[in-house]
């Protein structure tokens, strides 16, 4: 739709990175305010959060290169290319979180309670992220008609009436993002939001995931559905395992 925002001569800002960057900055700053509501360490947690965002990003990154392995096997130079795009969301927190455990160990700061607050600054990049994702046409929806569809391009500039899947999933961090503020203080225990957001979330990527447009010869199932599913389940159970009887 629009993958450059800005030019002007040989300066060039991208959609995507834009939004992305946008997101990152005011998600940080959510986790530094939520953090002194929390009462925990709030420059320990900016260290803590800053190391996870990194590995966040190379997780994201090399989830995307797995997947696409057949190309990158041959052209290895292009794995870490600074012209050649591409991230799989979910292996940001597939690499951040276990690796969070020793991290926030490292820095004394408790596991439950910095996720909780973590949780303000993951829905806030995915809310911009998908913003961002819209302007540059990926993660597009698949061509449909009808009630709620719009007239959008995807990653390759075909233009077809679409499931706006970015939109809903934006609007759908948002929706998470307002839940997550008005209950937080009644939850039972450190780490309760957190649970609580990521079974929300993989429960409405769960279903968004059947809107988007797939690569030719591809099943309707995909890795995305597995572990979104898996998400849902993990999280569900470990906060009725630990809701207070």
């Amino acid at each position: 739709m629009r993958p450059i925002l800005f030019q002007w001569r040989t300066f060039t800002i991208w959609s995507y990175p834009a939004l992305l960057y946008v997101g990152l900055l005011t998600g940080v700053v959510a986790g530094n305010v939520a953090a002194h509501i929390a009462g925990i360490d709030a420059f320990r947690v900016f260290v803590a959060m800053l190391v996870l965002i990194a590995l966040g990003l190379t997780g994201a990154r090399l989830m995307y290169v797995a997947s696409n392995w057949r190309f990158y096997r041959q052209n290895y130079r292009l794995i870490w290319h600074r012209n050649r795009a591409g991230a799989v969301q979910y292996g940001a927190l597939l690499l951040a979180l276990p690796f969070s455990v020793f991290l926030l160990r490292a820095l004394r700061l408790p596991l439950g309670a910095f996720w909780d607050v973590g949780a303000f600054t993951m829905l806030i990049i995915m809310m911009f992220g998908r913003i961002g994702c819209l302007l540059n046409g990926c993660c597009a929806g698949r061509p449909a008609s009808g009630w709620g569809t719009f007239y959008l391009p995807n990653l390759i500039g075909v233009w077809a009436r679409r499931v706006p899947t970015q939109c809903l999933e934006s609007g759908w961090c948002a929706l998470l993002l307002a839940a997550a503020v008005a209950i937080w203080r009644y939850l039972p225990f450190p780490g309760a939001l957190f649970l609580l957001v990521s079974a929300g979330y993989g429960g409405g990527r769960l279903v968004m995931e059947f809107g988007r447009e797939l690569p030719s010869g591809a099943g309707r199932l995909t890795i995305n559905h597995a572990i979104s599913l898996l998400i849902v389940v993990a999280s569900l159970a470990t906060l009725l395992a630990h809701w207070p009887k």
